[in-house]
């Protein structure tokens, strides 16, 4: 019996045709529906990434590995060990932006997690023209889902905190269910601005 679809198998077909033909989205034909898959070499963005921030690897965070999260649009993440490294966050717009358009991104999330339920984000969104976005909805989302994927313990929920070093600060909070794959809620206050 043949499957509809497989996801590992899908996955693993994204690898190769990278490491044969080189990053890019390619398009798939299934017997029931079309589908794209994005392959990457190994590492390429994170370096990238890493890069235009000034980080180098001992800055991350073990306990979550980078990433490019999703849920819409793709989101890295890169987990940093320290708040102060958080905090200090700077690259120059136009290299971001170049990036950003290269890669199809819509913003790169750097995180610290404080507790297993509340994070601090920071959103790089130079592709929008600003250094960063003080609230993600999409990256909130994006972020939650991938955090369930890798079995963090949310119990539930998260509280990002975001803005703040931009004196803007915003709090989303993250109802996460446990089930891999199934949508995430994200709520928070509106603030309205001038």
């Amino acid at each position: 019996m043949e499957v509809a679809f497989c996801g590992h198998a899908t996955i693993a077909l994204g690898a190769v045709l990278a490491m044969r033909l080189g990053d890019a989205r390619y398009a798939l034909q299934l017997n029931a529906a079309r589908i794209s898959v994005k392959g990457r070499r190994d590492g390429a963005l994170r370096q990238a990434a890493l890069r235009l921030f000034t980080l180098h690897g001992g800055d991350l965070d073990p306990r979550i590995p980078p990433a490019i999260a999703n849920a819409g649009i793709d989101h890295p993440v890169l987990a940093l060990r320290s708040r102060e490294r958080l905090a200090a966050m700077h690259y120059q717009l136009e290299v971001g932006r170049a990036l950003m358009t290269a890669e199809g991104i819509g913003t790169i999330d750097l995180i610290h997690a404080e507790t297993p339920r509340l994070i601090h984000s920071r959103n790089a969104f130079a592709i929008g023209g600003v250094l960063e976005d003080p609230a993600t909805g999409a990256a909130a989302a994006a972020l939650g889902g991938y955090l369930r994927n890798i079995g963090w313990p949310h119990a539930g929920a998260i509280e990002i905190v975001q803005g703040e070093d931009m004196g803007m600060r915003s709090r989303l909070h993250v109802g996460i269910t446990p089930e891999r794959g199934a949508s995430v809620r994200v709520s928070g206050c509106a603030h309205v601005m001038g």
